[in-house]
């Protein structure tokens, strides 16, 4: 029965993940040429409005690490934590990034979504990379 609320809830946070970045994308993407500003601060601003959409999703999947300790049998983080939201939200942090101190470990079902974390954070680190990419491509000048 735990496994299948894993999966329930791995499945429901990185849907998430990827439709928050889908959709900020494909705003930015239709929004950016409509804008009056230089070309070089469109990437800018495409770059910080990116930069948010990955603490939103981080965030995410913090509530998520917080949740599924504090609710059921799904395990728990061990190491240099006290399973704080906030605790959560920095192993979320190096986790999404690939970062990995190793300071904090995840036991239990929780090793599923810290590893569908590290995949979900490396796609949409480089999704993020190719958009920003193909946007200065369009408006800076060529050499």
């Amino acid at each position: 029965m735990m496994l299948l609320a894993t999966l329930i809830i791995n499945s429901i946070i990185v849907l998430t993940t990827i439709l928050i970045h889908y959709q900020t994308l494909f705003l930015l993407a239709r929004k950016l040429p409509k804008l009056r500003l230089i070309h070089h601060y469109r990437v800018l601003l495409a770059v910080i409005v990116i930069v948010l959409a990955h603490i939103i999703e981080i965030w995410l999947f913090a509530i998520g690490y917080y949740l599924m300790i504090h609710t059921g049998d799904f395990g728990t983080l061990s190491g240099n934590i006290n399973l704080s939201l906030l605790d959560c939200s920095y192993f979320s942090f190096t986790t999404y990034t690939t970062l990995g101190y190793g300071d904090i470990e995840p036991s239990g079902y929780l090793r599923f979504l810290s590893g569908l974390e590290s995949l979900a954070g490396l796609v949409m680190i480089t999704w993020s990379a190719s958009f920003v990419f193909l946007e200065m491509q369009k408006y800076w000048p060529k050499r």
